[in-house]
């Protein structure tokens, strides 16, 4: 009959699932139904509604969707003391391995590229009065980063001007910041992003924890790209352990060694210990320090961490930390666990509520069209059970 999982409401309380009714006296009946409980006895669509973190409707092929609980620090963390999943599971999602075997851009080479014949169409779009801009979206946004910048090179040899200046006189809004953006080196448009997020009233201390906290070494070349001091830019714009932690990541020093020490992993998940729940107050150089292994040792840091302490990493930042600081020590560990997640859920929260943030929104599309984004679409799918396609239709114009 009725299975006694701790946690279900007493008879009469809430809606019965689809299939059940209720007899005198608030008794079950053995009465099946395709409805009632599916994987792992988790509540569905039609039974009780998925509280508490538990997930909601099995996905395709077994795998729990995600909670749609968000929490303060918008990272879909179940509220409450103890609100992990059943298990002890941590409460942000690992990578399914079928999202690990490869990523895949949505932007891919175009066929038969003419830089030359490109350059002509921009030019044309650009010429007389008014602008095509649908011309020039046709173009930017089916060709690759390193094919632009062969649009680019072709133009000033053609006309003997800067593409990017006329497209800038030409364009306003939106719509030039994200075609400029598109011509931009991958890597230089980090580089311009993280000045521009520390101008006007107030730091974008989020859009500099996003490029920051999530880029390799590789791609943390500020100073080579851009000509600035990325650490003094900081150092002036921000403060405490906040300012400490984008220091230290602006370095572009973590250990991208591939292999995983089981000693090392123990080690560093000790060290957490010992600079946070076993110690009156914290450690920050202590956490600061050990966040930075390659991703899958840490992932490997977080699981030891998680045996030891009985409080997964993820909340035990959360205990020790605030702000900004908590932020981006979460934004390191999350893209341990699964980058893609991560990514989806900055897409989703872009657009969530009243207004756009329209630079979030344009950031990830641009830095991650040629990564993965077809993966980023199907986990933000996954996770919200809504397409980002749609989504970002109804919201921008």
């Amino acid at each position: 009959g009725y299975p006694p999982f701790p946690g279900y409401p007493p008879a009469g309380q809430y809606p019965y699932p689809s299939g059940f009714r209720s007899m005198v006296g608030g008794a079950y009946l053995q009465v099946p139904s395709s409805s009632y409980p599916g994987a792992g006895g988790y509540p569905v669509p039609g039974g009780y509604p998925a509280t508490g973190g538990y997930p909601g409707a099995p996905q395709p092929g077994g795998t729990p969707s995600y909670p749609r609980v968000p929490s303060d620090q918008g990272f879909g963390v179940p509220p409450g003391e103890g609100g992990q999943y059943p298990g002890g599971q941590a409460p942000y999602p690992s990578q399914p391995a079928t999202m690990t075997q490869g990523t895949q851009g949505i932007v891919r080479p175009a066929a038969n590229f003419d830089a030359i014949r490109d350059a002509e169409i921009l030019l044309k779009a650009m010429k007389g009065f008014g602008t095509d801009e649908q011309a020039i979206v046709d173009v930017v946004a089916n060709r690759s980063n390193d094919q632009r910048q062969k649009i680019k090179a072709a133009f000033k040899t053609l006309y003997g001007k800067d593409s990017m200046k006329d497209l800038k006189s030409e364009l306003s809004g939106n719509m030039e910041e994200l075609i400029l953006a598109l011509f931009m080196p991958s890597t230089y448009y980090d580089a311009w992003s993280s000045p521009n997020a520390m101008q006007g009233a107030g730091t974008q201390e989020r859009a500099l924890i996003e490029i920051l906290c999530t880029r390799t070494n590789q791609e943390i070349c500020y100073q080579s790209e851009f000509g600035r001091d990325l650490e003094k830019d900081i150092r002036s714009d921000t403060s405490g352990h906040f300012e400490c932690l984008l220091v230290s990541m602006c370095q572009g020093n973590r250990d991208e060694n591939q292999s995983v020490n089981n000693q090392m992993t123990q080690e560093d998940a000790q060290c957490l210990y010992q600079a946070g729940e076993r110690k009156l107050g914290t450690d920050e150089s202590g956490f600061n320090t050990r966040c930075f292994p390659l991703p899958q040792d840490l992932k490997a840091t977080m699981e030891a961490y998680s045996r030891m302490a009985n409080r997964d990493l993820l909340r035990s930042v959360g205990r020790e930390f605030s702000g900004y600081t908590e932020r981006g020590l979460k934004a390191i560990l999350q893209c341990a666990l699964n980058r893609l997640a991560f990514f989806a859920e900055r897409l989703y929260y872009s657009m969530k509520g009243a207004g756009t943030d329209n630079s979030t929104l344009m950031r990830i599309v641009v830095t991650r069209s040629e990564i993965d984004l077809v993966q980023i679409k199907q986990m933000f799918t996954q996770m919200y059970q809504k397409i980002l396609d749609t989504m970002i239709s109804s919201d921008t114009s």
